[in-house]
């Protein structure tokens, strides 16, 4: 049994949608956010309070990406199931929920916490490093949606 079009559809719009939701995050709004200095004619925010915004945009992004990850698991998972499998759409599915899962469930969650603790705690080496891992790990979520998405399109506009 084949998934209606309309499904199909959707599935590929929350892709899209997610896809350029974390892309404009992360080349606009992080960079104004940033250096809202230029933006804002002098320094009105710290380097901490910029930070505490640009949480706050990626804590909602996590939403989008927590839903986009369970329409993949669903998806895919169904198709899989009906035996409508590649590995150049398995793999990057189970990238994007892996990654998905852990940008919005550990990564997040735990910024937050360590911000919790205070300006002093973000200029530490564990919020560094776990800063570091998050975008790492977005980067790798924002890659393997686009190649799911890319191979979503192609299976889909040559049947």
């Amino acid at each position: 049994m084949q998934i209606p079009k309309t499904i199909t559809l959707f599935y590929i719009i929350i892709l899209g949608l997610t896809l350029g939701a974390g892309l404009y995050a992360g080349v606009v709004v992080a960079p104004v956010t940033f250096n809202s200095e230029i933006y804002l004619q002098s320094e009105i925010l710290t380097r901490f309070q910029e930070g505490l915004i640009m949480s706050e945009n990626f804590q909602r992004l996590g939403f989008l990406v927590t839903f986009t990850v369970l329409c993949v698991a669903l998806y895919e998972g169904y198709k899989y199931k009906m035996h409508d499998r590649d590995i150049f759409t398995t793999i990057p599915a189970f990238i994007v929920i892996t990654s998905g899962l852990l940008y919005a469930h550990y990564y997040i969650p735990q910024i937050l916490e360590l911000q919790k603790e205070g300006e002093s705690m973000t200029e530490s080496k564990v919020f560094e490093n776990t800063h570091f891992a998050s975008e790492l790990d977005f980067k790798l979520f924002t890659l393997a949606l686009l190649i799911l998405l890319s191979r979503t399109l192609y299976r889909n506009l040559r049947t």
